[in-house]
C-alpha cells in the first residue's frame, strides 16, 4: 500500500497510539474488543494465566505483527487470552469493525487491507498449529527438540536466536522451568545442542 493509502486507512480505523508500560495489560481475559493491536516498538506476549498465576505464553509478538485481530473481527467474543507488554512498548490500536464495514469514503484499498488482514490471521493458524505439535510431546525432552527443531528449519539455519527467555520458553512449552534447564543440560553434554540465552547451535542428532 502507499503511504497515501496507508494515511486514509489510518484515519477510517480510528487509529490511535497507545504506550505501554512493561508488565501492563492491553487485553485482558473476558473482556471484548473491536480492536487490533500493532506493534510498533518494544513487545508484548499473548498469555493464558489461571486463578493461581500459572502462564501459558501462546506467542510473543514482536514490532510489524498484529494481536487480537480474532477476536476485534468477531463481534461480541469474549476474550479466553489477555495480552501484556514483555517491555516498554508502542502500540498502534485499529477499529477493526470501521474495516469491516462499508467505507463513507468509498476507499477502494479497503480489500487491499482485507486480503492482508486474511493473511495474518491464516499465518496465525499455522502458529498455532505448531505450537500444539510441540506441547502435544509426551516428555519436556521432546517438546524441546520438537521446537528447536521447528525454529531450525523455519530460519533454514542450525544456529538461531529463539524469541524467548528461558522462563517464557518453558512458559510457551508448558513445563516446569527447571525440568526444561535439566533436559537442555543433559542436551548439551549429549552433544545435541549448544545454547548460550536465547542462542541455540543444533549439533547432533538425537535418539
Amino acid at each position: 500500500m502507499t503511504d497515501q493509502e496507508i494515511l486514509t486507512i489510518l484515519h477510517c480505523m480510528d487509529a490511535r497510539v497507545k504506550k505501554m508500560d512493561r508488565n501492563a495489560y492491553i487485553f485482558r481475559a473476558g473482556e471484548s474488543t473491536e480492536h487490533m493491536g500493532l506493534v510498533l516498538s518494544g513487545s508484548v506476549l499473548v498469555i493464558q494465566e489461571d486463578l493461581w498465576g500459572h502462564r501459558n505464553i501462546l506467542a510473543k509478538v514482536l514490532p510489524g505483527d498484529f494481536f487480537g485481530e480474532s477476536y476485534a473481527a468477531t463481534p461480541g467474543s469474549v476474550l479466553n487470552v489477555s495480552v501484556v507488554a514483555n517491555e516498554d512498548a508502542e502500540i498502534l490500536m485499529l477499529n477493526v469493525n470501521h474495516l469491516l464495514t462499508t467505507c463513507k469514503n468509498a476507499c477502494t484499498h479497503h480489500n487491499h487491507l482485507i486480503r492482508n488482514l486474511v493473511s495474518v490471521l491464516a499465518g496465525k493458524v499455522l502458529q498455532w498449529d505448531s505450537k500444539i505439535t510441540h506441547i502435544s510431546k509426551r516428555s519436556t525432552r521432546e517438546k524441546i527438540l520438537s521446537y528447536l527443531s521447528s525454529e531450525s528449519i523455519r530460519q533454514g539455519k542450525l544456529a538461531f536466536d529463539i524469541p524467548y527467555d528461558r522462563q517464557q520458553l518453558a512458559d510457551y512449552l508448558s513445563v516446569e522451568r527447571s525440568a526444561m534447564s535439566a533436559e537442555l543440560s543433559k542436551l548439551k553434554k549429549e552433544g545435541i545442542l549448544d545454547t548460550q540465552k536465547n542462542h541455540f547451535v543444533l549439533r547432533g542428532i538425537p535418539e
